[in-house]
């Protein structure tokens, strides 16, 4: 495996590498820290038979043409392989990242296009993410994320067809349920911890992201899945662009239900029982 990445970072940069370390990550191959002569320090990813890295390449170069969002530079990006910029990291996420994160977040949220969606279709870690644009948000929420990742959740055995009845009849109260956002927000799409990577108390980089253009709560609700920022960053993130009544208490949970079908798509019923339990809170 040595040798032939080598060889590919060769053929693909135009320089053989001088060093290559293993790193964790890259459910679907290797994720790669490289060494080139002329002093870079890069990152390669590579993908077997049906990679999507081009994509991922993609929308980290998207990120860095709309917005300030630091996001490793793309030096190459093919299906089988994506070179990066290698990121300093390895400190905390601590308070005062947690303020510099929701600087960058809401300077992100406030990039706009004319629809929700995206020119083309991304991924959200290993599965395809529809992305095709529509005028008005309740209808992309629910004919683009929960109706499709529900059935895929279906299809994988992560919830019951009556869990998915439940959904397409929460979709179909979308618009009883939440207002349309002032505009659509550009949103890095996947922010759990492993894909912010902080030092010395700031935000260093955003890894691995799911673009598209969203109403901005999506992200703030993803967030709270796995406690990637705490009451520092919603604080700091509200000087910025306050956060209307309800959220917490009631349309947190509504777009929860996306990576939650995500999940359960990947990782099995847990996650479906979470996201059935907020489908019944809204629909018994």
């Amino acid at each position: 495996m040595t040798a032939g990445l080598a060889a590919a970072i060769d053929a693909a940069l135009g320089l053989r590498p001088t060093a290559l370390r293993p790193l964790g990550g890259g459910a679907a191959g290797s994720v790669v820290a490289v060494d080139l002569p002329d002093g870079r320090r890069l990152i390669a990813k590579t993908a077997g038979a049906g990679g999507k890295l081009d994509l991922e390449g993609w929308m980290l170069a998207y990120l860095a043409e709309k917005s300030a969002l630091p996001v490793p530079g793309v030096h190459h990006a093919a299906p089988d392989l994506l070179i990066l910029d290698r990121i300093e990291g390895g400190g905390p996420i601590d308070a005062a990242a947690e303020a510099h994160a929701a600087d960058l977040i809401a300077a992100l949220h406030a990039v706009s296009a004319p629809d929700f969606g995206l020119a083309r279709d991304t991924l959200i870690g290993p599965l395809d993410q529809p992305n095709g644009r529509l005028a008005h948000w309740t209808d992309f929420y629910a004919a683009r994320r929960l109706i499709p990742f529900g059935r895929s959740a279906l299809a994988a055995g992560g919830i019951d067809a009556s869990a998915m009845d439940r959904i397409e009849r929460l979709a179909a109260r979308l618009p009883e349920l939440i207002e349309e956002p002032a505009h659509p927000s550009l949103i890095h799409g996947d922010l759990w911890g492993g894909n912010v990577i902080a030092a010395r108390g700031r935000i260093t980089g955003f890894i691995d992201p799911a673009i598209h253009y969203a109403h901005a709560e999506v992200e703030l609700a993803f967030t709270t899945l796995f406690g990637t920022f705490g009451e520092r960053f919603f604080a700091r993130y509200a000087e910025h662009r306050p956060i209307a009544p309800g959220f917490f208490e009631a349309r947190r949970d509504l777009y929860l239900l996306y990576p939650l079908l995500v999940h359960a798509t990947l990782f099995g019923a847990g996650y479906g029982r979470r996201a059935d339990a907020i489908a019944r809170r809204f629909v018994g």
